[in-house]
């Protein structure tokens, strides 16, 4: 009957589930482009996720700076700090699933007059010391689950700290990986605006010298001056944006952005995984920390349905005392008084003014709540997983477009330069040869950025492995 009582009538959510990610299936192999970063990259279903996955893209400098900021960040050390608080909080409340013991001692000195009680005097002499000697035991039985349901609340609430430093680790390494990216982006952005500077260049002084022997108007080198500083006028703001991303970095590993000896990076020096994991739909909800920190909330709303339900029924309460009062006052209690107390107290609530229904209400529309916030989390993961594959097939093909599109801007640049060297062609269509090169580097720069990118994304969408430890063991929870 006690079971029946305290039993919940909530039900929790059913796990969404799917056998794949995307509507439409996803090719085994990417595309591949005849370019650093550019190669052909094969998706492994069920291959495991290490738990350092950035060292897939075999930069040592990459590695070095992620255990850099793995052991130093702020972000961390204050999300570990949460986790031990749920800890000792969870420690602390534990001790109420056994016996309270308590010892008292005291000491009083008592003056009583007489005459204010109506007597002429009292049968001991006044005024004297009392001691009290005493131990005191109490435990309240748990018939309807309030303490274990609260203990559960507790112990959810240390294990959503624990996978939300999980899910901060995975999101910090990620976002180190994505700056290192980004920072090799724009370093090969600069150096392609750079070779274009002094391509621009060298065709400014063609012109001139043109202009000089009266075979080239004057309006064709004010143009090329123009395109000249177009091009230079773009250097600053990428210079900006590259800063912006050094300071990001050095924050991330707990310093200020001026500090120095943080590692540079270029696109030639990552290497793009040859061989990505990809995890099956079934076990995305168990390897995600942020799906499992949403499945400890559910736990806690849960628990928290539990300890409103049982507070509704009665509260049974044990307790004993045991000790001695002694006075040195007189000889009536002289020699000491050795007593004790045994009792049991229960405690039902009446009438509340439907307080504590509507707490209970109140906390199964939090475990509903709860519910859709792990549906929502699992459903976002599922699409944080297909949007990234879709990436990296796309981008991969992007990327051979675009490689296809630099190597032939590169050929109708030189024959038009060659041309208008040899006066075949208009000024005019040198500058646009120019601008259809530059545009056609930066595309391909910033698609090689893409994959890489693409790459990072998906490990860390997948989990990251953070469930593993350095030997490669498991340690799933």
């Amino acid at each position: 009957m006690l079971a029946a009582c305290a039993s919940e009538p909530v039900q929790p959510p059913e796990v969404p589930s799917t056998d794949s990610y995307t509507s439409a299936p996803v090719a085994p192999t990417t595309a591949s482009a005849d370019v650093h970063g550019g190669e052909a990259q094969r998706l492994v279903a069920g291959q495991d996720i290490p738990a350092e996955w950035w060292t897939l893209f075999k930069s040592p400098a990459l590695d070095r700076l992620v255990r850099d900021v793995l052991e130093n960040s702020p972000t961390l050390a204050r999300a570990g700090a949460r986790l031990r608080q749920a800890e000792e909080e969870y420690g602390a409340r534990s001790g109420t699933q056994y016996p309270r013991v308590d010892a008292k001692l005291s000491a009083n000195r008592v003056d009583v007059q007489p005459k204010s009680l109506g007597v002429q005097q009292l049968p001991v002499a006044t005024p004297l010391n009392l001691f009290l000697a005493s131990v005191s035991v109490s435990y309240t039985l748990d018939l309807f689950g309030s303490t274990r349901r609260e203990l559960e609340a507790l112990r959810a609430e240390t294990d959503y700290q624990r996978y939300e430093l999980e899910a901060a680790r995975l999101m910090l390494a990620g976002n180190v990986v994505t700056a290192a990216i980004r920072e090799a982006a724009l370093r090969e952005q600069l150096e392609l605006t750079q070779e274009m500077i002094a391509l621009q260049g060298r065709s400014l002084a063609i012109a001139e010298r043109l202009e000089q022997i009266g075979s080239a108007a004057k309006a064709d080198v004010i143009a090329q001056r123009l395109e000249l500083a177009q091009t230079r006028a773009a250097v600053p703001e990428l210079q900006r944006q590259l800063d912006q991303v050094r300071h990001r970095i050095a924050v991330y590993t707990g310093k200020p952005p001026s500090a120095t000896g943080i590692p540079e990076f270029r696109l030639s020096d990552l290497q793009l995984p040859p061989e990505l994991p990809l995890s099956l739909p079934s076990e995305l909800a168990r390897q995600r920390p942020d799906i499992r920190a949403a499945e400890a909330l559910l736990k806690q709303a849960g628990a928290r349905v539990g300890v409103a339900t049982a507070n509704l029924y009665p509260q049974i309460t044990l307790s004993a005392n045991a000790g001695s009062l002694a006075s040195s006052g007189g000889d009536f209690l002289s020699g000491g008084t050795g007593f004790y107390l045994l009792g049991a107290s229960l405690a039902q609530p009446l009438f509340h003014g439907d307080e504590l229904q509507s707490k209970r209400r109140s906390a199964v529309a939090a475990y509903e709540q709860a519910g859709a916030a792990y549906h929502e989390a699992v459903l976002l993961g599922f699409q944080n997983v297909a949007d990234t594959l879709r990436a990296l097939e796309t981008d991969a093909v992007k990327l051979k477009e675009r490689t296809d599109a630099a190597i032939q801007a590169r050929s109708y640049h030189d024959i038009i330069s060659a041309r208008y060297s040899a006066g075949g062609v208009s000024f005019l269509s040198l500058l646009d040869a120019q601008r259809k090169l530059r545009g056609a580097r930066l595309d391909q720069a910033q698609a090689i950025a893409d994959r890489y990118a693409d790459s990072a994304a998906l490990l860390q969408a997948l989990g990251g492995g953070w469930w593993k430890d350095q030997n490669g063991s498991e340690s799933k929870p």
